[in-house]
């Protein structure tokens, strides 16, 4: 059974503005799901409704088995949540607002397990500054130990490391990957598409409010992706002699690469024909390599046609 299960979910508020459409989603236990979109894409939204921030429309949400609606509680108790905001209590330490937060889910003191999130997240140094001296960077790393204070089944994170610094950033994947060996699934938002790929097992890409993907991410790099066939030439060249005007290739390095970029969907990449009309065309190269695109530039993509749509 999914620990998070969406079906026919909606958010249309007020203004007329609809937020989500008939949403499905499954994410399964234990796994780190990254939900990517543009900006407005209605990321944030599907997150506070889960986490019972925001009132859905229609729809249903279950969170390990809890409705968000008539378990409200039980529901919310299961998940974790670390905000892109930074809303801390300024003049509390740091032990003490974590220790709070656990509190308020009804659990009894655990100080070693305070201890043990604190130490994770570099912050044991500093369990009795008051959250008004720390920087940034310490302030997003307080949030994430609030977060996991009651044990939560689900942690979200909506945009983790916006503006942090490398050493935070790599210090949270290290910690979701802990996570994830004790059992703990992890939804991450992300515009850092370097974060998704290097971190998720499977990815959902939301536009305009409606889910238009979910893959594994290898799967979905296959399905998506594009790769560029580098060919490195004996003698350079200044153009594309018209006789292969039908294959997608430009002309690099001063002359002397010649790239085609082909669909990794299509039934023939066309690279045998291509070979041969280079031969044709008595162009002959001393190597070739080919490079898949990353996830960035599938994203990229992807956005490029939401605004031609718009």
């Amino acid at each position: 059974m999914p620990i998070i299960s969406i079906s026919k979910l909606s958010k249309t508020y007020t203004s007329g503005f609809t937020a989500l459409r008939d949403i499905d989603l499954a994410i399964e236990r234990g796994e780190i799901f990254a939900l990517l979109g543009p900006n407005g894409a209605g990321k944030s939204t599907l997150i506070n409704i889960v986490c019972g921030i925001v009132t859905p429309s229609s729809g249903t949400v279950l969170v390990d088995g809890h409705d968000i609606a008539s378990a409200y509680r039980a529901a919310r108790r299961a998940i974790g949540l670390v905000p892109q905001e930074l809303t801390t209590d300024a003049f509390e330490t740091v032990v003490n607002t974590v220790s709070f937060s656990r509190g308020l889910f009804g659990l009894t003191p655990n100080p070693a397990h305070i201890e043990r999130i604190l130490r994770a997240l570099s912050l044991w140094d500093k369990r009795n500054s008051r959250l008004m001296t720390l920087s940034g960077g310490m302030k997003r790393r307080v949030l994430i130990a609030k977060a996991l204070s009651h044990e939560p089944r689900v942690l979200f994170l909506d945009e983790p490391t916006a503006g942090v610094d490398v050493e935070l950033r790599q210090d949270m994947w290290r910690l979701v990957r802990d996570l994830r060996q004790q059992g703990v699934t992890v939804i991450l938002t992300t515009h850092y598409i370097e974060e998704a790929e290097e971190m998720a097992d499977r990815i959902g890409v939301i536009r305009r409010g409606e889910i238009i993907l979910v893959e594994e991410k290898a799967a979905l790099m296959r399905k998506l992706g594009r790769k560029q066939l580098t060919l490195h030439l004996q003698k350079p060249i200044t153009a594309v002699p018209p006789d292969l005007s039908d294959y997608e290739l430009a002309v690099a390095g001063d002359g002397s690469e010649l790239v085609y970029t082909y669909d990794t969907r299509a039934e023939r990449t066309g690279i045998t024909g291509l070979l041969t009309g280079l031969a044709a065309a008595g162009i002959r190269f001393n190597d070739l390599h080919t490079e898949q695109s990353s996830l960035e530039d599938i994203f990229v993509g992807l956005v490029r046609e939401e605004r031609a749509q718009a």
